[in-house]
């Protein structure tokens, strides 16, 4: 039997005000990986369930972006609190997330957590262990 882990969303502290009065508690924003499944939540704005096995690569995020929130287009969504503790997680085949409310294709997910090394370690051992980066030219979330 596995036991399951959650992530928090990593919140700035100056953004926490803001997130609040957006209905985004931080309590309501995790990365859950559960057995076989993996769930991203961020309150109403966003959410996504998706087998772990659609996992095609995962590691920590070298770019900056100043934006938080959620945002998205094309199959590639920042849900983040923070611009720090980024994990980009490419997924194989796509799959579908809710994004304030309406369907949304998830390809390249960037999510801000409060631990991303263990983030990347819980979704596949072997990805944690080389310490790779996944970078994208620009800084922008690819």
């Amino acid at each position: 039997m596995t036991i399951g882990r959650r992530f928090p969303i990593r919140f700035d502290v100056w953004f926490r005000p803001l997130a609040l009065m957006c209905l985004l508690p931080p309590a309501a924003a995790y990365v859950a990986v559960e057995g076989d499944e993996v769930k991203v939540r961020m309150a109403w704005a966003f959410r996504a369930t998706f087998a772990r096995s659609a996992v095609a690569h995962a590691a920590r995020w070298s770019g900056w972006t100043p934006s938080r929130g959620v945002h998205g287009w094309a199959g590639r969504w920042l849900v983040n609190g923070s611009g720090d503790g980024i994990v980009a997680i490419d997924l194989a085949p796509p799959q579908r997330a809710w994004a304030v409310g309406f369907p949304a294709r998830l390809r390249r997910l960037l999510v801000s957590v409060d631990d991303p090394e263990g983030l990347v370690r819980a979704l596949d051992p072997q990805l944690g262990s080389g310490g790779a980066e996944a970078a994208s030219p620009g800084g922008r979330p690819s």
